[in-house]
């Protein structure tokens, strides 16, 4: 025994099952009823049951006896569902669909400068020297903007361009809109492909009419210049800006140095205090030999047992005492810290701050050296242009409408229809199932 045959004999059991119990009620309900006439008894009876619809209860259904087409089933949904929609999409393609002509260019952002080697541009130097990705980036991302809509549509018209008589209904742009709108559209129908290579940014520009394409393309390429341009020149200024203030304050800072030496130089009453230095280390050098050569005739004065109050012997030991104190006085001025025996600063004091002076006057002229050497740069620089936009591929007048592509795109649409088909069909199935 299938299955079928088991479902099919638990239906009927269920069915005499509801029978019986419902057979009394049945009996008490009918003796209520007032008899009706032989001759309306069989007419009644068949309208009930087309009524009751007794085929929807389960079991009860009768064999249909009507051969099924399934493959006339199949056809009508694959009308439905896959010719009809394919030939209403290719009688658009072919009898309603407006040409559209594309015009391209191709051009890229370069740099013609020459490395400042021996410069610290800062900031800047990314700015002036040769072309980076980034500045395609921000031409791609401006022709993509709304600010060029904006322009153009003030330069040239887009919305004029883009509703033409020439368009048809699906393609054509719906005029007046917000510029947000015209945005939209202007992106569907203007591209700006980068090469991740070599930086070469390719410009398409579908339009209903050649004239238009060319015209669009040639605005968008001088638009894209200028605004390169732009970016060239406030960077320039922006360099010479900076460089004018570092110049003028390393040279504020020079003339500080210069000035605080001076003071240095106005409360020492001294030139300068190194060169003073060794003048008295020399001195020093002097009382010292002179000191020996005392101490040298003293020594001999007493090996030849000369009285120690004779005239010889006196001059001499003073005149060593007397170097000895100037030696000591010497000493005192250039390694003792504080204050000198007479209150005056000393030499230590005044070559430690003196040194200090020097260093920052060395270190503010190597500054204004290298702020006037940037400077002088910065100016030659500025005259020259540093970033360019080079037009690789000039936009031409198209001859041919390349779009839509009405093959690709019907095939497309067939496929999707299929697609759907097969989806649904699918579905019904499973439906189908679950009802058995």
């Amino acid at each position: 025994m299938s299955v079928d045959e088991v479902k099919q004999g638990e239906r009927i059991r269920g069915l005499v099952d509801f029978a019986q119990r419902s057979l009394t009620e049945l009996r008490r309900g009918a003796e209520t009823i007032e008899p009706i006439p032989a001759e309306r008894g069989r007419a009644l009876v068949q309208r009930a049951r087309e009524r009751l619809a007794w085929t929807r209860l389960p079991g009860l259904r009768p064999p249909d006896t009507r051969p099924v087409s399934y493959t006339r089933m199949l056809l009508r949904r694959f009308g439905l569902f896959v010719a009809l929609p394919t030939a209403v999409i290719g009688f658009y393609l072919f009898a309603i669909a407006s040409n559209q002509y594309i015009a391209e260019a191709k051009f890229a952002v370069r740099g013609n400068v020459e490395p400042m080697e021996h410069s610290n541009l800062g900031e800047f130097a990314a700015l002036i020297q040769k072309h980076n990705s980034q500045d395609s980036y921000i031409v791609r991302d401006f022709i993509r903007s709304q600010t060029l809509v904006s322009a153009m549509e003030k330069s040239v018209g887009l919305s004029k361009i883009f509703s033409r008589g020439e368009a048809d209904f699906w393609a054509r742009y719906s005029d007046p809109q917000p510029v947000e709108e015209l945005t939209k559209y202007w992106r569907r129908q203007v591209d700006a492909h980068i090469d991740a290579i070599s930086g070469v940014i390719r410009l398409s520009v579908r339009t209903f009419t050649p004239q238009d394409s060319l015209t669009i393309a040639q605005e968008v390429i001088t638009r894209a210049e200028r605004l390169i341009n732009e970016i060239s020149s406030r960077a320039q200024a922006d360099m010479l800006v900076q460089a004018q203030k570092d110049a003028e304050a390393a040279q504020e800072r020079l003339r500080t140095a210069h000035l605080a030496l001076q003071r240095f130089r106005n409360s020492w009453g001294i030139i300068d205090p190194l060169k003073a230095a060794e003048s008295t280390m020399t001195t020093m050098l002097t009382l010292r030999r002179d000191k020996i050569k005392a101490e040298n005739d003293l020594q001999v004065l007493r090996a030849s047992n000369l009285d120690e109050k004779s005239r010889s012997i006196q001059v001499l030991v003073a005149n060593v005492a007397a170097i000895d104190q100037q030696m000591k006085d010497l000493q005192a001025q250039l390694t003792r810290d504080g204050l000198g025996q007479d209150g005056s600063p000393t030499m230590a004091n005044a070559l430690l701050e003196y040194e200090g002076l020097m260093v920052e006057r060395t270190i503010a002229e190597k500054l204004h050296e290298s702020a006037s050497n940037m400077l002088d740069r910065a100016r030659v620089s500025a005259g020259k242009q540093h970033i360019f936009l080079a037009v690789i591929e000039q936009p031409v007048l198209p001859t041919d409408s390349l779009y839509p592509h009405r093959g690709h795109a019907l095939f497309v649409a067939f496929f999707c229809c299929v697609l759907v088909f097969c989806s649904f069909s699918l579905i019904l199935s499973g439906i189908r199932d679950q009802r058995i």
